[in-house]
């Protein structure tokens, strides 16, 4: 079972949308058979905090939808953390923009709710070592995506 850490910076999330991500993040995680106690934090932001985030990060100024930070993966220069068996497993950060989950819902059609959880689980997958740079990637992350969100039943 995952342990999460939520931060609201925007004050508008109710206590539904952090279950809907407890309950589907855990779906995921039990899908994925992950080991022990991982941990995941997830921020939910502003357009203009996650642009500052996106800009400093990831060179792209501006807003975007949600980005993840996977603190298993060894950047340049960086050593190695090296874990007990007893010691959690911090799989990283997830980051969402509550403003652009909100225009997005509304322009494919479906509750705001259910994009949070989408934007959440499409992190989560990101922390997992799933990405989309090419053709090949996104069909494999892509389908594991719809795959994880039609067996918990959060459909369009």
């Amino acid at each position: 079972m995952l342990e999460f850490y939520f931060e609201d910076e925007t004050g508008t999330i109710e206590r539904d949308i952090e279950d809907l991500i407890r309950d589907l993040l855990n779906h995921a995680a039990a899908m994925e058979q992950l080991q022990g106690h991982p941990e995941v934090s997830v921020t939910f932001m502003d357009d203009e905090s996650i642009r500052r985030v996106n800009a400093e990060y990831r060179g792209k100024d501006t807003p975007t939808d949600v980005i993840s930070f996977a603190l298993e993966e060894m950047g340049e220069g960086e050593v190695a953390i090296v874990t007990q068996a007893d010691m959690p497993i911090v799989l990283g950060d997830i980051i969402i923009s509550v403003e652009t989950a909100k225009r997005q819902a509304v322009e494919y059609g479906h509750e705001e709710k259910r994009e949070i959880g989408f934007l959440a689980l499409h992190g989560f997958l990101h922390l997992l070592g799933y990405d989309h740079l090419d053709e090949a990637e996104e069909k494999v992350m892509f389908g594991r995506q719809k795959e994880i969100l039609s067996s918990f039943g959060l459909l369009r």
